[in-house]
């Protein structure tokens, strides 16, 4: 574990290579899990406030799902989650013509309507945070079947998972955090060198 702060960062996180390949996994983190996308609490403020102008990128079965269970609800397992559609999709996903799921809030996003690109839950996949006492705990967590593609497509063309997930991280945890780690990372991989 790398320590910064109060933030326990898995090796893997430096250590493993990963790169989506959604041509192959087809976006399927949308829409295979127990709940919807994990939502940190500010973000239950960003989803009221960017909803209406999100609405209009919404499939009709998300927008049913969200207007009878609303835009997010409480899971005991997971906290503030996302609605699903029928427990699979999550409601602010949509296929597109290739049949990848893509995010109808960052599609939003995209065109310049909002500020906001989606819950940091979904931009920090295969990372995931877990709160201790102590402080978070970030691992790198790839499902097996589902993310094999990221993980092979990470090792051809040889990019960590902190390098692939670097905006995510640094939206989470700022430049300073991800300065530290990239010196950590740089460190880790002159061991292995040496090692060789």
């Amino acid at each position: 574990m790398i320590a910064i702060d109060n933030i326990l960062v898995s090796d893997d996180v430096v250590g493993q290579q990963f790169v989506c390949d959604l041509l192959k996994c087809k976006g399927g983190c949308c829409e295979d899990g127990d709940a919807g996308a994990p939502l940190e609490k500010d973000e239950l403020d960003q989803l009221n406030a960017v909803y209406e102008t999100v609405k209009p990128y919404l499939t009709p079965a998300g927008l049913k799902e969200i207007e009878s269970r609303g835009r997010y609800q409480y899971d005991r397992e997971f906290g503030w989650v996302t609605p699903t559609i029928g427990g699979k999709m999550c409601a602010y996903g949509y296929r597109d013509e290739k049949g990848i799921i893509k995010c109808g809030i960052e599609q939003a996003y995209y065109d310049g309507k909002i500020a906001w690109k989606k819950p940091i839950s979904c931009h920090l996949y295969p990372i995931k945070i877990s709160k201790t006492r102590a402080g978070e705990v970030v691992n790198y967590e790839p499902r097996e079947t589902l993310c094999r593609p990221g993980c092979v497509n990470g090792k051809k063309l040889k990019v960590p998972a902190y390098v692939f997930l670097k905006e995510a991280l640094i939206r989470k945890y700022g430049e300073e955090f991800y300065g530290v780690l990239e010196k950590v990372a740089a460190e880790y991989f002159r061991e292995k060198e040496k090692k060789h």
